[in-house]
Formats: structure tokens, C-alpha cells, sequence
């Protein structure tokens, strides 16, 4: 007995480090995103074409594994949720048969027929549970086969992101250089 605890307990823990090594995956892939995204800044503003389109390349390997890992990380924990409810409903109807055996020996035949029905109303419960279960898979399915049509993204889409964060950037430079030229200015004229 102890020892099936235990291997139940290394199952947990091997399932909670399995998802926390996914989720620190995705972590490592966004913060990837980041670097290609500034690479490719900086070869725009420099001119580097070459080394532009590769950062675009680099960026769009790293949004689809991320997107992989993502599908993958769902997917891992919908089936451990589903191992779960499986163990449940299995514990349900194993203390439900040893019940209605201990039931059946104290109970006289009139009352047998009270047990009965509300065993057959347990085993209807258990049958509307996996009803909805099965629902539930269908209704995740739909999930992973729309989650698998994202639209990609294309060039256009990233370079005009791109275009956009360098220009955000000169003029914030722009505005910093028009301030300091004003202090050096009033500074001159001796305002300051």
C-alpha cells in the first residue's frame, strides 16, 4: 500500500515538473522573440539586409515553436486532468460496488429494491459524467484543430512592427536631443 502511494506521488511530481519544463520553454522562446526582433532593428537602422531577413527568419522559427510548445504544454495538461477524472470515476465505482454488496447482505428484499434504484441512479450519474466528458473531448479537439489554423505571420506584418518600433525610438532620441540643445542654449545665455 505504501509503496503504490509512493509511486503515485512520484507520478505527481514527475507531471508538475513535466508542465513547469514546458511552461519555462515558452518563457525562453518569448524572450528569444525579443533578441531577433532587436537584432533585426538593428540591422534596418544600420541597412544590413542580409542580416535583417535572417533575425525575420529566426523570429518567425522561434513564434512557431512557441506556438508548438503551447499546443504541446495544453495538450499534456488536459490529459493529466483527464487521468485524474478517470481515477476518480474508477474509485467512485469500486467504493459504489463494494457498497452495494455491504447493502444487498443487511438489507431484507424490500429495501434491496431502494438500494437498487439508487444504484442504478449512481450508474446513470456516472454514465451523464462521461457524457460530458466525451463532450468536453470533442469541444478540445475543436480547440487543438483551430489553434493549429492560426494565420501566420508574414513579413509585412513583422516589418511594419518593426518600422514602427525604430521610429518610435528616433523620435524619442529626437526629443531628448531637442531638450538638451534648449538647456545648452539658456545655459549660453546664462538663463539657468
Amino acid at each position: 500500500m505504501w509503496g503504490k502511494k509512493n509511486k503515485e506521488i512520484e507520478k505527481k511530481m514527475l507531471i508538475k515538473k513535466t508542465i513547469n519544463s514546458m511552461n519555462k520553454q515558452i518563457e525562453t522562446l518569448e524572450e528569444q522573440k525579443k533578441v531577433f526582433i532587436d537584432k533585426a532593428k538593428e540591422a534596418k537602422k544600420h541597412g544590413l539586409e542580409s542580416q535583417y531577413n535572417l533575425a525575420l527568419t529566426g523570429y518567425k522559427m522561434t513564434l512557431t515553436q512557441q506556438k508548438r510548445a503551447q499546443e504541446m504544454l495544453l495538450n499534456f495538461e488536459i490529459t493529466a486532468q483527464m487521468k485524474d477524472m478517470t481515477m476518480m470515476t474508477t474509485e467512485f465505482l469500486g467504493g459504489m460496488s463494494v457498497l452495494s454488496k455491504q447493502m444487498s447482505k443487511l438489507a431484507n428484499k424490500k429495501e434491496f429494491v431502494k438500494v437498487q434504484k439508487e444504484f442504478e441512479t449512481a450508474m446513470a450519474n456516472v454514465e451523464t459524467q462521461t457524457q460530458q466528458i466525451e463532450i468536453f473531448m470533442e469541444t478540445s479537439k475543436d480547440s487543438f484543430a483551430s489553434a493549429a489554423n492560426i494565420k501566420k505571420t508574414d513579413d509585412k506584418e513583422i516589418d511594419s512592427m518593426i518600422e514602427n518600433q525604430i521610429k518610435s525610438e528616433e523620435s524619442t532620441d529626437d526629443d531628448i536631443d531637442a531638450e538638451l540643445e534648449k538647456l545648452r542654449k539658456e545655459l549660453e545665455s546664462g538663463q539657468v
